[in-house]
């Protein structure tokens, strides 16, 4: 049985096709919120539908194979399904369904014949540009059959080095994202994560990058040494207390096997996983973490993704990264929950928190080439001027902002989830077009009234913007105008339109909000006091 918001995904998946005949999805789904069933589900509707159709799930890592495999055969204990990966060892074809892993199948179009639908797990790893494993195969199914449609799925819709999946040029056209991480925490679906600042810090302040990303062999130079290993290791002991199932990602090989040895020399049972790790004794050592006799797993690129043991309650970030899908596919580990406590402890000695801020929030990366993405706004007090963060004085009144205060990297408890907010009773709203005189973009502007003695509250969503932030913004407002019982037939029309459209309808009762610099963001909705709406 599925859940809500996952029925609603394969819904919302089915209304985009219906409204578009060619192009392709991509599926935006947290870590933790069951993909596996949804595939299943998926899968089994399509045959149903459409007894004939050959059907082609793909992902990289064998694990996330058999994950798929054993949902698929949950909801439909006689299905029709083959899988083909050399390290399942297993090269089964003739199926209406085929499990693949992309090194087995990469230039094997020609044997898996013609396929009329591609499933893509973590397809955030598919090129941009037309090369790669992924893009070979895709573009010679394509040439057997022209009307051939990809799905992506992916809690990372971003590349670091090339901005959003959806950017040209891409191969998905339009992201879905039928729920998000703080939704399936509200609805206790997944666990929160919880963050302690760390005294010790690894220091990368000269290590240089290539590609956007710290380059390995300085990176592992600079934080593996033995006084930063003896302190963090002390650090993780002390923080941990009684917890059962640590994970600790590492910044190479040698380092995972270094904090595995500390953490050993201390009494902490543990043990390593490097991508040299021979299957069977991966296997084992996964087996005996699972059970609890090992209490911690150091790792160095292996454990980020297609790794579930919902148990795990501290992570170590020993790993610095420019790359935000690699700190929310480590953060992730922690988000399933847990037969012995409510929440994963995430000891950050890396600052990726600080580097990408919480994993409800992620900024995604630039573009390939640019030196800057779209610079961070903050509003002006004086005229509700959206000014660019640097600015010390408002360019269209004049009025100056106050001096920033030094950055601070110390992190609260809440601050890896952006939980912390405030909450105002909502009294009444006005939706308005806004006009920014710096760029003269175009955006909605809805602005929350509550007491006479509490300030309002504004936030802003450019649903012109051709962009990710506009395919989000343009969710959010369709989201608020189904709850606030008014019909937004087009979200293309005149802005001045949508907005009196959406001024008659009922504004939440109550919002919960925080500030970005003086930027509000809106964090949550409720309207009659009913289930928390999502931002």
């Amino acid at each position: 049985m599925l859940r809500d918001y996952q029925q609603n995904t394969i819904d919302q998946l089915y209304a985009w096709f219906d409204k578009n005949t060619t192009g392709n999805p991509c599926l935006v789904l947290p870590t933790g919120s069951g993909k596996s069933h949804i595939i299943a589900a998926l899968c089994k509707r399509v045959l149903q539908e459409w007894p004939d159709s050959q059907i082609l799930m793909l992902t990289h890592v064998k694990e996330l194979i058999e994950q798929n495999v054993e949902k698929l055969r949950q909801h439909w204990p006689d299905v029709p399904v083959g899988i083909y990966s050399a390290s399942i060892g297993k090269k089964q074809l003739g199926e209406p369904i085929t499990f693949a892993g992309i090194q087995s199948v990469r230039k094997k179009a020609a044997l898996l014949g013609h396929v009329d639908l591609v499933l893509v797990d973590e397809c955030h790893l598919i090129a941009h540009k037309d090369q790669g494993g992924y893009r070979s195969l895709l573009a010679d199914l394509l040439a057997i059959n022209p009307r051939l449609r990809v799905v992506g799925l992916t809690a990372t819709p971003y590349r670091l080095g090339h901005g959003m999946i959806t950017d040209e040029p891409a191969i998905f056209r339009e992201l879905i994202e039928p729920t998000n991480i703080l939704e399936l925490v509200r609805l206790g679906h997944l666990a929160p994560l919880r963050s302690k600042h760390t005294t010790a810090q690894l220091d990368v302040t000269e290590v240089h990058k290539r590609g956007g990303e710290f380059i390995e062999a300085e990176l592992q130079a600079a934080v593996d040494t033995e006084g930063q290993n003896n302190s963090v290791v002390r650090e993780i002991i002390k923080l941990a207390g009684d917890r059962k199932a640590w994970l600790a990602f590492c910044s190479g090989v040698q380092h995972a096997w270094n904090i595995c040895d500390k953490l050993n020399e201390l009494g902490i049972v543990s043990d390593c996983l490097t991508g040299a790790t021979p299957k069977k004794e991966r296997e084992r050592i996964i087996e005996e973490f699972k059970a609890g006799n090992i209490r911690c797993l150091t790792n160095c690129g292996v454990l980020s993704t297609g790794f579930n043991h919902p148990d795990i309650d501290l992570i170590a970030m020993l790993r610095p990264t420019m790359s935000p899908g690699l700190y929310v596919q480590m953060a992730g580990r922690g988000l399933r929950p847990k037969s012995h406590t409510d929440h994963c402890l995430v000891l950050d000695f890396a600052a990726v928190v600080a580097t990408h801020g919480p994993i409800t929030h992620v900024r995604p990366p630039n573009k390939k080439g640019e030196k800057e993405g779209a610079a961070p706004v903050k509003v002006c007090d004086n005229c509700q001027e959206l000014c660019a963060l640097a600015a010390r004085v408002c360019p269209a009144c004049g009025h100056p902002f106050p001096e920033p205060e030094p950055k601070k990297l110390k992190l609260q408890n809440d601050d890896i989830m952006g939980l912390a907010g405030k909450e105002m009773s909502v009294t009444a709203w006005r939706w308005r077009k806004h006009v920014s005189r710096a760029s003269g973009q175009e955006m909605l502007m809805v602005t929350y009234y509550g007491a006479l003695s509490d300030a309002p509250v504004s936030e802003y969503m450019p649903i012109n913007n051709p962009g990710y932030a506009g395919e989000k913004a343009r969710r959010v407002v369709a989201t608020i105008a189904v709850d606030a019982d008014v019909l937004v037939s087009d979200l293309y029309n005149p802005l001045d339109v949508v907005a009196d459209i959406l001024s008659c309808g009922e504004p939440p009762d109550m919002i919960e909000f925080k500030m970005d610099g003086k930027f509000h963001r809106v964090m949550q909705r409720k309207w009659k006091l009913d289930a928390p709406q999502t931002a």
